[in-house]
């Protein structure tokens, strides 16, 4: 986990420059040593990894997309990896040698997870493989694990689990990279400016179902790829527990934002004293971010068109005596109301004679 003096924990009461968060990661299979390496375009890809490779094609699929991102990473792994030899570390830019063992995807999602990605997806990985990627992913409550399942039994074990940082794409296309056209197409835009539904993909086919077979789909807490009055789009926006992705992105986007900007102001004055006026700079800090969101849609509107969010900032005698002896403070809190989406709506008319 990366250093860090400043803990923001966000439990949204619902109705409840600055990192983007919107970086895929797809975990491959690769004979040797494993490493991460960061790619700005498909070609680039193609040196490491073949055409036929699923690495490739999962890329192929991020960079197709109309707001693909600048650039995506790759972690290998290898099932046939045994012994310990090997002890060079391996690094973000040069993709050098990494220390035997990561054998798995699961493996591979653990030791590089506090790299610079957001979203997870798996190039060769099985079931069970997949399942504990999710299992890991969940457990670290931050980042997304975007997986593609392709029949009803597979989208089952992964509603049992009701993941709330997981994405299910069923897509029983074998040969279209439906998970990796998502994030390739949603997850760089700037978070909270977007739902994940109606949106179109690059390179994928809907699916020819009934509203029935797409309801148990949803049901399932998988999303789909559909045609709705002529236009190809994805059918909901929705995690495996129900709750809506961009509410999950945006927690996140908040979360880890306010902790950089509060790091930032720690290490760019020379002290801040525990009285008004370091409390102050600490409260602006918040009040930077939240305002940052509200532009960005994750935050509401009042009527007036002003932000709905509050910010409470304790004064030093609220502190006792031994958190300001131990220079801890925890007197600054937040909340606000999110922006959320219109995914439906019923209009009524009347016509006269």
């Amino acid at each position: 986990m990366p250093l860090s003096d400043v803990t923001v924990t966000i439990d949204l009461v619902k109705p409840s420059g600055l990192v983007g968060l919107g970086k895929p990661l797809i975990l491959a299979q690769k004979t040797g040593t494993s490493f991460i390496k960061n790619y700005s375009d498909i070609t680039a890809v193609k040196e490491d990894f073949d055409e036929s490779t699923n690495a490739y094609k999962k890329a192929a699929a991020i960079f197709a997309q109309s707001h693909r991102p600048k650039e995506l990473s790759i972690a290998t792994y290898d099932p046939g990896v045994t012994g310990t030899e090997g002890t060079e570390e391996g690094t973000e830019e040069t993709g050098s040698a990494e220390p035997s063992g990561i054998t798995t995807a699961a493996k591979a999602v653990e030791k590089y997870f506090w790299n610079d990605w957001f979203f997870a997806l798996t190039a060769d990985a099985e079931q069970a493989d997949k399942i504990a990627v999710a299992d890991y992913v969940e457990g670290q409550k931050f980042k997304l694990f975007v997986v593609k399942t392709q029949s009803e039994s597979e989208r089952k074990a992964f509603k049992d689990k009701k993941y709330e940082f997981v994405i299910d794409f069923y897509h029983p296309t074998a040969d279209e990279e439906a998970d990796a056209a998502l994030v390739g197409e949603c997850g760089s835009q700037t978070v909270g400016s977007i739902t994940w539904k109606f949106k179109t993909l690059t390179g994928i086919t809907p699916i020819d179902i009934t509203s029935d077979e797409l309801n148990a789909i949803h049901q399932d807490g998988a999303i789909a790829y559909v045609m709705k009055a002529g236009i190809s789009q994805t059918s909901e926006g929705l995690v495996v527990s129900g709750e809506y992705i961009d509410v999950i992105h945006g927690k996140s986007w908040i979360k880890t934002n306010i902790e950089t900007s509060v790091q930032t102001a720690f290490a760019n004055n020379p002290k801040l004293s525990f009285d008004s006026r370091g409390i102050s700079v600490l409260e602006g800090q918040v009040t930077t971010v939240l305002k940052q969101a509200f532009t960005n849609g994750i935050i509401a509107a009042d009527s007036d068109g002003n932000p709905i969010y509050s910010i409470t900032a304790k004064s030093r005698d609220d502190i006792p005596a031994d958190e300001r002896a131990s220079r801890i403070y925890n007197g600054l809190s937040f909340s606000f109301d999110l922006a959320g989406a219109i995914h439906e709506a019923t209009i009524t008319g009347e016509i006269g004679d």
